[in-house]
């Protein structure tokens, strides 16, 4: 008998009910209305230490059991991970808040296992350039979702965004975080260690739990963390991932992170009711005869996936 070639390992089925699905949501909207609020305190002289103890009281005062990981906060240049070389210093440091000055916000939340993993980016004041990476931002979203519908293997989408951030004239920056990942899947923690608890910023429930997927996924072809790499170079792995384009210029780094929810034939966000998504739809709501830039703007005809245009607003 002729040998037979090797059939394709089936994808898991979609894990989450309709129920599962409310309940990260209700995660998630915790954790953005709490970096609202964190946001809304924070003001020029506040260090990142102080920003994170601050998001990590209010979760906790929410309802926050757990988490994913540690809340992070970057300001200024950090937001764009300039001179990064080692894990630890993605860490909250003593980088002072300034007038004019960029943050990223970053907390992962666990209630009653149910995980969220949240960024918010913000500034303090006026910066042209946050402004415009902002509203670029939207791009990625939307290129993203439509690459996962399509089936595309998860390191050719990572190598589509690489190539839009290109186009804009911005830098890849979460090429920077471990692994180089944009995004890692989220599931319901179901570690036993003692909640509360992490070791190098992961709580201990996660890394149990993360573990588990880690061999899981190793077995089946896949893996929970997406990056650019062979790992990677598989579907979309059916079930919940938090993804976290992350772009910069200079020294201006700004991202969002949220779930995206991918069924064996679909994906779709989890929620769209999300600050960043808020102000897409704000800007665009407005009407045309109000300018939408800095008061002082002068008219450009140059187009905005071109990076002389940022040039123009140093």
């Amino acid at each position: 008998m002729p040998p037979t070639a090797p059939t394709a390992k089936a994808a898991p089925a979609f894990p989450y009910t309709d129920r599962d699905l409310a309940r990260f949501r209700e995660t998630q909207q915790l954790a953005y209305h709490c970096a609202e609020q964190v946001a809304a305190w924070i003001e020029p002289g506040v260090t990142e230490r102080q920003a994170t103890a601050e998001l990590r009281r209010r979760l906790v005062a929410a309802g926050v059991q757990d988490f994913f990981h540690v809340p992070f906060a970057w300001f200024g240049d950090r937001t764009a991970f300039r001179h990064f070389h080692t894990p630890l210093q993605f860490f909250a440091g003593n980088r002072r808040l300034e007038e004019g000055m960029p943050y990223v916000l970053d907390c992962a939340p666990v209630v009653d296992g149910y995980t969220a993993d949240i960024g918010y980016g913000g500034k303090i004041g006026e910066n042209r350039v946050w402004d415009r990476l902002a509203a670029d931002l939207k791009v990625y979203r939307e290129l993203i979702l439509a690459e996962v519908r399509a089936r595309r293997p998860l390191d050719e989408v990572y190598a589509a965004v690489d190539a839009q951030i290109a186009a804009h004239g911005y830098d890849n920056r979460h090429q920077v975080y471990p692994g180089r990942v944009i995004g890692h899947q989220v599931t319901r923690t179901t570690g036993r260690g003692p909640a509360g608890v992490n070791v190098l910023g992961f709580g201990v429930r996660t890394l149990q739990t993360l573990g588990r997927e880690l061999i899981s996924g190793r077995l089946q072809g896949r893996s929970p963390l997406w990056a650019d790499g062979r790992s990677s170079r598989h579907a979309p792995t059916p079930g919940l991932w938090a993804v976290e384009p992350h772009i910069g210029f200079r020294g201006v780094g700004i991202k969002f992170e949220e779930l995206l929810v991918v069924t064996e034939d679909d994906a779709h966000w989890l929620d769209d009711d999300l600050p960043h998504v808020r102000r897409w739809t704000a800007a665009t709501d407005q009407p045309a005869d109000e300018p939408t830039g800095e008061p002082n703007d002068e008219p450009t005809d140059e187009p905005t996936d071109e990076p002389t245009a940022l040039e123009a607003t140093r």
